[in-house]
């Protein structure tokens, strides 16, 4: 059984790599859906000469998905390289959506800092002649952790 502390080496590390050292092409439009009715009305603005695309779905997450496949046909594009950022056209839950986009970054990235320090710490402990046993008691986390994370060095 995980610990609470070990659960966090479940998550996949963030790296933080440009489009064009990963050669992706990915272009994302700003859209705005509104409640009309029993439907989700979807539009994308910004697009190549002024245009916009309109599509709509009974769910938001059908009206995102119908918003991509209209976008895809309308920029001709392939699947994939075109996206839409979608918010309620109501400012107000606008506003707490993306308050929960935020804090679901910024706790993405206070986990890899938490990662990247306990592996710091693992290294600079078993360096120093600690047990795994001792160091994964220090940082309250199993001794097979501390020998995945800070495997030692074999001669």
């Amino acid at each position: 059984m995980q610990t609470h502390f070990e659960q966090i080496f479940n998550e996949p590390d963030i790296i933080d790599t440009p489009d064009e050292e990963t050669g992706a092409a990915y272009a994302s439009y700003p859209a705005t859906a509104t409640r009309t009715g029993k439907l989700w009305s979807v539009v994308v603005r910004d697009l190549p000469a002024g245009h916009a695309v309109h599509a709509q779905g009974a769910t938001w997450a059908e009206a995102e998905l119908n918003a991509i496949k209209a976008l895809i046909g309308a920029l001709q594009a392939e699947p994939g390289t075109v996206g839409v950022q979608l918010a309620p056209a109501d400012e107000e839950a606008a506003a707490a959506l993306e308050a929960v986009t935020q804090a679901r970054i910024a706790r993405a990235y206070a986990e890899q800092a938490e990662r990247d320090a306990v592996r710091r710490a693992a290294r600079l402990l078993t360096d120093q002649g600690w047990t795994t046993r001792d160091a994964g008691g220090a940082l309250r986390l199993s001794h097979q952790r501390i020998s995945q994370i800070a495997p030692r060095a074999t001669a």
